[in-house]
C-alpha cells in the first residue's frame, strides 16, 4: 500500500508536470507579444504612442522624458487593470515625477508634449530615478516627438507579425 506521503508527492509531481505543459501550450496575446521579435527603435508622436496601450495592441509602451520604453513584460503593472494602467501608451513623465497615477497628470495626446515646467527640484530628481529604473529594466524602443513633426521624420515601429503570417 502506498503511504500518504508518497501519494502526496506523486500528486504534487503530476500537478507540476501538468502546469508546465499548460504553460507551453497557452495562447494569449501578452505571451505572443513577448515572443514576437523585438520592435526596432522608432520615432513616436503622442498619437502613435497611444496605440501601444495593451488593449489596441498587445505591446505596452510608456514614454519617460521623451524616451519610449517597451514595458510589455510588466503588463501586470502597466496593462489593463494594473495600478499604472493610465500610463500605458502615454508620456508618463509628469505622473512619475509627482508619484501620481491620476489622469490629470497626463497631457492629452492632442496637445504638445509636456515640458515638465513647474516641477520642483525634488520632483525632477524623482523623475530621474524613475527613468533610471526603466533604463535598468526595460528596452528603449524609440523617442517621443511632437504630433506636428514632419511625417517623414516620424516612423512608428513595424507591427510584429502574427505567427500565422510568419
Amino acid at each position: 500500500m502506498i503511504s500518504l506521503n508518497t501519494a502526496l508527492i506523486i500528486l504534487v509531481f503530476l500537478f507540476f508536470i501538468k502546469s508546465m505543459v499548460g504553460v507551453a501550450t497557452t495562447e494569449n496575446p501578452l505571451e505572443q507579444a513577448e515572443s514576437d521579435p523585438l520592435v526596432i527603435e522608432g520615432k513616436f508622436t503622442p498619437k502613435t504612442l497611444a496605440r501601444y496601450n495593451g488593449i489596441d495592441n498587445p505591446r505596452i509602451f510608456i514614454a519617460v522624458k521623451k524616451r519610449v520604453f517597451d514595458v510589455t513584460q510588466g503588463a501586470t503593472f502597466y496593462g489593463p487593470g494594473g495600478p499604472y494602467e493610465n500610463f500605458a501608451g502615454r508620456d508618463a513623465s509628469r505622473g512619475l515625477a509627482l508619484n501620481s497615477f491620476e489622469l490629470s497628470c497626463l497631457t492629452s495626446i492632442d496637445e504638445p508634449i509636456d515640458t515638465l515646467t513647474g516641477l520642483t527640484k525634488e520632483e525632477l530628481e524623482s523623475l530621474d530615478s524613475w527613468e533610471q529604473h526603466f533604463d535598468n529594466k526595460y528596452k528603449v524602443v524609440g523617442t517621443l516627438h511632437e504630433n506636428n513633426a514632419d511625417s517623414s521624420e516620424v516612423v512608428p515601429p513595424p507591427q510584429p507579425q502574427s505567427k500565422k503570417d510568419a
